[in-house]
């Protein structure tokens, strides 16, 4: 497992769209992967997305865009761009967000979850990683992937309640 990041900061999935396309695209070039017109669409449209977005949602959108869109091609594209580490699924909602480091090695990453809006942000603490790889260990488990979700009400909600 690669070493994860040592940011404690929460990170929101907002971010320029178009500049996050632009980096997974420099990132599948310099890693010799081919980002095929299908991948880039399903990348577009969860970049754009203002929270986690499901696969029938996704496929929605690329019917209502082009007019003919398969599910095995959005799960196509979303097996590519999850096995690169350009986006991360969100299991406990069966949805997806866009990585905040398209660049780096893949890395485990808990999410805090809002259960009223849905909003999913990125808390990047390379110690809650640790804490649970060196855990796993400790009981002769062979870690392959960590996916922690915490589920919740976010700040904006927990006051609006």
């Amino acid at each position: 497992m690669s070493a994860p990041h040592a940011c404690t900061e929460p990170h929101h999935h907002v971010h320029d769209a178009t500049a996050f396309v632009g980096a997974v695209q420099h990132a599948c070039s310099d890693r010799g992967l081919r980002l095929t017109a299908p991948r880039t669409r399903v990348l577009e449209l969860i970049a754009r997305a203002r929270g986690p977005i499901k696969a029938y949602d996704l496929l929605d959108q690329m019917r209502d865009a082009e007019g003919s869109a398969a599910p095995p091609t959005v799960y196509r594209a979303l097996d590519f761009l999850l096995a690169n580490g350009f986006i991360h699924k969100l299991e406990s909602i069966n949805a997806f967000v866009a990585c905040h480091h398209p660049n780096a090695a893949q890395h485990s990453v808990p999410f805090l979850i809002c259960n009223r809006c849905h909003s999913a942000t990125e808390l990047e603490d390379a110690g809650i990683v640790a804490t649970l790889d060196a855990a796993a260990r400790a009981l002769g488990f062979a870690p392959q992937a960590q996916t922690l979700e915490v589920h919740g009400l976010c700040a904006r909600c927990a006051q609006a309640a």
